[in-house]
């Protein structure tokens, strides 16, 4: 048993991640950096997310949901940032816990972006029907829907945009980021235009009463009260993915000590402001119940409100803007996966880099994303994603303490530093564990099938074919074959 235990807390050299990912270009400035945290934290969340969960959970206190959901984010930005300056890696929370905790825990990460990335084609696909759909351009159900959802085969639009995205990143990130900066500018311009132009329809009973009083959903979930503002925290939480979206690229940013922490808190404050804004909005402009099983909530509620013309401009800019959150995952997902074939975790041709691209990775992304969007309804992906991201930020909020013993030991002492340690990493975690807690039982139960599945993976591939694994095997016998050398000379003399 101590020797299994031995095995699975085997940690990685971080010098050896800095040989590995040295083939990738370091091209990405703090405002590319920016533009893909905000363009992925602003992304399908904000156009369906407050009113769904103002109408499921929260009521006009979806703003507080949003609040709270962001300070915790907020303190784990913190110990992302630090971890980011001090390791520069490919693959973030993956390769960070690799080097704190050992390989075994990292496996609970690889599902993120394959559930993330269909979401967010999902996403896109709703608001672009909902776009069409008034010019008098549908689909059928058939490929308008996922698997079994209300007669749906495929949901077609989704499976186009995420191969188109996997096909922009497939020939370089330079190229890549141009077209996410551009986008993420559109975006924050439209849902600057949401707020100005909804703000003139706002009605203040609307806001009457901001707090619900509290009652259990047909389903058993929590409407008003603070329980419903904190299911609504669990369920808005997936939003704040996009920080961890820029750790990921690290290993592709310009000096990375200043880039990433600027990157990260920066985007996010960004994202807050916005995503505040847009809820108060929103919940002003129509009673929250209107919302109830809208994926588009801020086109309706602008045709609803009389700006038709507003409405389309918005969406498109908004469904052009989902490219941006496509692109920053799919980043994000393919550096992962190369990670994790570049560790010997997986076949080791996921971590094959093609004209320092790994495009190897990139296309196994796409094609599990792509099946898991058509078969995984809207809803069920939010969740998922959620459980997957706050184990990933319990992780990293408890590896700081891991990180601090070893800087300017094996690790260079970073540029930034998470503030009042010994203390925030402690509550960083404790806000994550927070939050994780008050995710739909289903999420939770999915989460822990997940990790079976990573222990099955683990056990019966990873463990035996790791890099690391094999280094420390190769020492073994090495050890072993000096030790029998001194051995045979000892007889010898004896002799």
């Amino acid at each position: 048993m101590q020797r299994l235990l031995k095995r699975l807390t085997l940690k990685e050299d971080p010098s050896i991640y800095e040989d590995k990912d040295s083939h990738l270009a370091r091209v990405l400035t703090v405002k590319d950096f920016l533009a893909l945290g905000v363009g992925t934290i602003v992304s399908t969340s904000i156009f369906t997310l407050p009113g769904v969960v103002a109408a499921n959970h929260a009521g006009p206190a979806v703003v507080f949901s949003f609040i709270v959901a962001a300070v915790v984010a907020g303190l784990v930005a913190f110990a992302y940032a630090e971890m980011a300056a001090a390791m520069p890696f490919a693959g973030s929370a993956y390769s960070w816990i690799n080097v704190m905790f050992g390989e075994f825990f990292g496996w609970a990460l690889l599902a993120e972006y394959f559930i993330a990335l269909a979401f967010v084609g999902s996403g896109l696909s709703a608001n672009l029907r909902g776009l069409l759909s008034p010019l008098g351009l549908t689909l059928p159900k058939a490929l308008s829907n996922t698997f079994g959802t209300d007669g749906g085969v495929v949901d077609l639009i989704a499976v186009l945009v995420i191969a188109l995205v996997s096909l922009l990143l497939s020939r370089g990130i330079s190229k890549a980021s141009r077209v996410e900066n551009v986008l993420v500018v559109l975006k924050v311009l439209a849902v600057l235009t949401f707020i100005v132009v909804g703000a003139t329809a706002i009605h203040v009973q609307n806001y009457v009463p901001f707090i619900p009083k509290y009652h259990l959903n047909a389903d058993g979930s929590a409407f008003g009260g603070w329980q419903g503002i904190y299911a609504g925290v669990s369920m808005i939480f997936l939003a704040y993915i996009g920080f961890d979206s820029i750790a990921a690229n690290s290993a592709e940013a310009k000096n990375p000590g200043k880039t990433m922490p600027r990157g990260i808190l920066g985007s996010l404050v960004i994202a807050v402001v916005l995503f505040v804004a847009v809820a108060l909005v929103l919940v002003g402009m129509f009673k929250y119940s209107s919302y109830a099983n809208n994926a588009e909530p801020v086109g309706w509620a602008l045709r609803q409100a009389g700006h038709p013309i507003v409405a389309s401009v918005i969406q498109a800019i908004a469904v052009l803007g989902m490219f941006t959150a496509l692109i920053g995952m799919t980043l994000a997902g393919s550096r992962l996966i190369y990670s994790f074939g570049r560790d010997g975790m997986l076949p080791k041709w996921l971590g094959k880099l093609h004209h320092n691209q790994p495009n190897n990775a990139l296309l196994v992304l796409t094609i599990v994303a792509i099946i898991i969007g058509a078969f995984c309804p809207f809803a069920f992906l939010a969740q998922l994603i959620s459980a997957g991201t706050l184990i990933a930020f319990m992780f990293v909020s408890l590896g700081i303490y891991a990180l601090r013993r070893r800087e300017g030991v094996d690790i260079a002492v970073p540029a930034f530093k998470m503030p009042f340690y010994p203390v925030l990493p402690a509550i960083a975690f404790l806000g994550a564990l927070f939050v994780f807690m008050g995710l739909d039982i289903q999420a939770k139960l999915y989460a822990g099938v997940w990790f079976i599945v990573g222990l099955v993976i683990y056990f019966s591939y990873g463990m035996r074919h790791s890099y690391l694994a094999e280094k420390r095997l190769s020492k073994t016998d090495t050890a072993a074959k000096s030790a029998s050398k001194v051995a045979d000379s000892t007889v010898e003399e004896r002799d």
